[in-house]
């Protein structure tokens, strides 16, 4: 049974049921995993999957001078444990390209890390190759632990290239969730071979498929019988909600739908003032964040489900959205836009409805060719479901990691 330190920015979180799905099953493939967590929780409701990991949780300082004897008696440890010469020397580098307190934070709590690293541990492995990677690297430095990565979205995207390429260099083996990540780090890696495509998949065990009904008739033309819409996601830029409001805005008034959505986020309220401004927030539910069983019963009472994902300022972006593989598992027709990994789950068209980005006119006029269209609906969503478990099944990538983390090729 191999020991395995899983370093997360925090845990556990709703929007990261992805993460919470591959610890549980790593746990039933037999891996002994402690979970180090650089935050303490903000959610105020858990999975139901949440109850079933059984990893202990270490929480880190979240901020040095909250804990100033804890980081004070780590130093200490570590000074008469090990050597620090190799981490010194690494941090006073990346400090000089990097100034930020956040670099300074991730090098205290890396030191609280390795001096309160659990016995027996084996092997260090950090969710997102920014912060996280960062204080698993440090730790790693110290006390001299293989480490490896799973890397996603903004992590990648909105992290300096010098970083990344450090980080490759150092860590044994890094997955990563599309093809579009997946080429772009071996980009930059010294052995391209060490960056391996590892999709999430979603377990069907909890996506339990639900035969509904039947809604073919149901075309927007009746007030009383809206096409209900639902979209779940963090109310956050690359989300691209503002554009899908504004599609929403520009349908024909005689065509009837209802949004639901499903989310927390920093810019909720600026979406529903924006809502407000456009005269349709009349027409939306803003629920918040939801637990899992929520969210699943508010896709089965679905007709459509729509993302309008884009890559804003930073360069940060959606990878593969796990919420679409949610949608399709219950055969709810998705429209989406066509960046990042989002092309390899829908094939336009043929298991959902691709439009390009930032593309308000287009998302429009596919909004409304799905809403009048019942029949077109359902079939994509079928189709979706067909592949999605030809595809995504989560013990794809769980056979791949637990390779990985075994160092079987």
């Amino acid at each position: 049974m191999k020991k395995i330190a899983l370093v997360l920015k925090g845990y556990p979180r709703l929007s990261e049921t992805f993460i919470a799905q591959e610890i549980r099953a790593l746990e039933l493939r037999g891996f002994d995993i402690t979970l180090v967590s650089l935050r303490h929780p903000t959610d105020t409701s858990t999975h139901p999957i949440h109850q079933q990991i059984e990893a202990d949780v270490l929480y880190l300082p979240e901020y040095l001078h909250v804990e100033p004897l804890r980081v004070l008696k780590a130093c200490f440890h570590v000074v008469k444990r090990y050597s620090l010469t190799k981490v010194v020397k690494q941090f006073i580098q990346d400090l000089k390209r990097d100034t930020s307190r956040g670099r300074v934070r991730r090098f205290g709590q890396s030191l609280v890390l390795a001096a309160e690293m659990p016995e027996g541990i084996e092997q260090m492995y950090a969710h997102f190759l920014h912060t996280p990677a960062s204080v698993t690297r440090y730790a790693a430095l110290i006390n001299d632990l293989p480490w490896s990565c799973s890397a996603h979205a903004k992590d990648i995207w909105t992290s300096e290239k010098w970083d990344l390429a450090e980080k490759l260099t150092e860590l044994q083996w890094l997955s990563t969730c599309t093809a579009a990540n997946h080429e772009y780090l071996q980009s930059l890696a010294e052995d391209p071979s060490k960056v391996h495509l590892v999709y999430h998949g979603l377990d069907f065990t909890r996506f339990q498929h639900v035969n509904r009904v039947s809604r073919v008739d149901v075309n927007g033309r009746s007030a009383d019988n809206p096409v209900k819409i639902i979209s779940v996601g963090r109310a956050v830029p690359k989300k691209g909600y503002d554009d899908l409001l504004n599609a929403l805005a520009q349908l024909p008034k005689d065509l009837h739908w209802h949004l639901t959505h499903i989310g927390g986020g920093e810019i909720l309220k600026r979406l529903q003032k924006q809502a407000a401004d456009l005269g349709i927030d009349k027409y939306i539910d803003w629920q918040g964040a939801q637990p899992q069983l929520t969210v699943l019963e508010a896709y089965r009472e679905s007709d459509l489900f729509v993302l309008a994902s884009k890559i804003v300022a930073d360069g940060d972006r959606d990878g593969l959205p796990n919420v679409l593989m949610e949608a399709q598992s219950q055969s709810v027709c998705c429209l989406a836009t066509d960046i990042s990994g989002i092309p390899e789950l829908i094939d336009s068209g043929k298991n959902g409805i691709l439009v390009e980005s930032n593309n308000v006119e287009q998302l429009a006029s596919a909004l409304a060719d799905l809403l009048r269209d019942g029949e077109k609906r359902e079939r994509l969503g079928v189709e979706g479901q067909k592949q999605l478990h030809r595809r995504f099944d989560v013990k794809i990538g769980i056979d791949q990691l637990e390779k990985l983390f075994n160092n079987i090729d």
